[in-house]
């Protein structure tokens, strides 16, 4: 204990940073153990495709390369990247589900 008072009288900004960076560890130490969990789960890895996901996050988790999943979506790859499955739909005037209809069948292949 008298230590911890030495420090905190003599070195208080660098037990500050000290506690501060501890903290920082301990968090995403519990963050990565936690989706860790969570994702070795089958069920949670190869989740049905959702509107929210991107094309990229799709040819990832489904190992595809994504040259298949844009041409399956009728995608250029040289434009715009980071939109989601749901504003591609709505900048086609589709339902999602039509844009993802010629997803489908890669998906079901071992």
């Amino acid at each position: 204990m008298k230590t911890l008072q030495r420090l905190w009288r003599n070195n208080r900004i660098a037990l500050i940073g000290f506690v501060i960076a501890a903290l920082a560890v301990a968090f995403f130490a519990v963050r990565m153990l936690v989706f860790t969990i969570y994702f070795a789960d089958p069920a949670h890895r190869l989740a049905p495709i959702r509107g929210w996901m991107t094309p990229g996050m799709v040819a990832r988790t489904r190992h595809l390369p994504p040259e298949v999943v844009a041409d399956a979506l009728g995608l250029d790859l040289t434009g715009p990247r980071r939109k989601t499955l749901n504003e591609i739909a709505a900048e086609r005037g589709v339902p999602l589900e039509v844009l993802i209809a010629p997803l489908l069948p890669l998906l079901e292949q071992p």
